[in-house]
């Protein structure tokens, strides 16, 4: 399964959250990601504000998701107050998967990107929010950023698969945004939104920045291309024709100078002749 996530827009796009990713956008990468992996199941993530003002809207926006970028399925973040919303779109017949714990959209009702479910009243909360979801349709849930604690008693209460991002070891299965997994962010920028729940397997963001810096050098010295990588050759034949054809236009160039030159002359001494 492949999760076609809005955090598209904090590791590639350059926003600082990702509030500001559009339908537009969305619908841009889920339809690349159909394309490069035809024959998995995708879920297409809801962006900020294409869901929220009511199922209709909802609606809408998911069947754009289905039909456009072909999308298998869409994500919703929230708990009990988004029922009314999956119940329409599961009863419209698109499968919807559910958010709960820290929905990075609501980060400024959240007060930031802060872990949930922390006192037994909000994680009890929580687990009411994964009831309601399953109870409206949802065939599945992501939750983010929770004790193990909280993700365990919440996939041990509902009966659909319950995927982890930094909420331990016994969810259903487990997501991590892949730029995160393979340390492709080499930037201050980036750094500073890379979760301290993710595990780097790789730190390719440096080897792509020394790469980058070893070309740009290469270049500058005259170390880069080299006829090694020239590969597209002329016969001799053609090369002896091309040599020719530039001796005669270097030749027709020289006489055009020199024409030009001369007239350039003569008015000089016409100009001079009149002055006086």
């Amino acid at each position: 399964m492949v999760l076609v996530g809005d955090s598209v827009g904090m590791v590639c796009l350059g926003y600082d959250t990702t509030q500001p990713v559009t339908m537009e956008e969305m619908l841009h990468h889920a339809k690349a990601v159909r394309r490069g992996a035809p024959s998995r199941f995708i879920v297409g993530d809801m962006p900020f504000g294409s869901y929220e003002s009511g199922p209709l809207e909802a609606l809408k926006n998911a069947y754009r998701f289905i039909k456009e970028a072909g999308v298998d399925a869409v994500k919703v973040e929230g708990g009990k107050n988004r029922v009314e919303t999956v119940r329409k779109l599961v009863e419209s017949g698109i499968a919807v998967m559910g958010h709960i714990g820290l929905t990075p959209q609501g980060i400024s009702v959240l007060g930031g990107f802060r872990a949930q479910g922390r006192t037994a009243v909000k994680a009890r909360s929580i687990i009411d929010d994964a009831l309601a979801l399953q109870a409206a349709g949802a065939f599945a849930l992501v939750i983010e950023c929770v004790p193990s604690i909280v993700a365990k008693a919440v996939t041990d209460a509902v009966k659909i698969p319950v995927i982890g991002i930094g909420a331990g070891p016994h969810t259903s299965g487990q997501v991590l945004v892949y730029h995160d997994l393979l340390g492709l962010q080499h930037h201050p920028h980036y750094e500073k939104h890379v979760p301290s729940f993710c595990k780097r397997y790789a730190m390719l963001g440096k080897e792509i920045h020394n790469a980058l810096l070893q070309y740009r050098s290469e270049v500058l010295n005259g170390e880069f291309p080299t006829e090694e990588y020239s590969p597209y050759k002329m016969s001799k034949e053609e090369i002896e024709k091309f040599t020719a054809l530039l001796n005669v236009d270097r030749q027709e160039r020289e006489n055009e100078a020199e024409v030009i030159g001369k007239k350039l002359r003569d008015a000089d001494e016409y100009e001079v002749t009149k002055l006086y």
